[in-house]
């Protein structure tokens, strides 16, 4: 059975992928990092599995609903 996929706050984002607060929003603004995910009126997180994917190609990485033809 799948395990369903876990939401983790700005912390442990920064713990992972060794990137500063700004650095974070600045690459999101940029379209190069995962964007966050509203999760209550004040909080938001990201997808452990989108965190995942950009720590393990962060060069190559991009947005799950954009088509990259460098993996054709």
């Amino acid at each position: 059975m799948r395990q369903p996929d876990r939401i983790i706050r700005l912390d442990t984002v920064r713990d992972r992928t060794g990137l500063s607060r700004s650095t974070i929003y600045r690459k999101i603004a940029e379209g190069t990092f995962p964007a966050q995910l509203k999760i209550s009126t004040n909080g938001a997180g990201w997808r452990e599995s989108d965190i995942d994917r950009w720590v393990a190609d962060p060069v190559r990485w991009r947005p799950r609903n954009e088509f990259n033809f460098d993996d054709l």
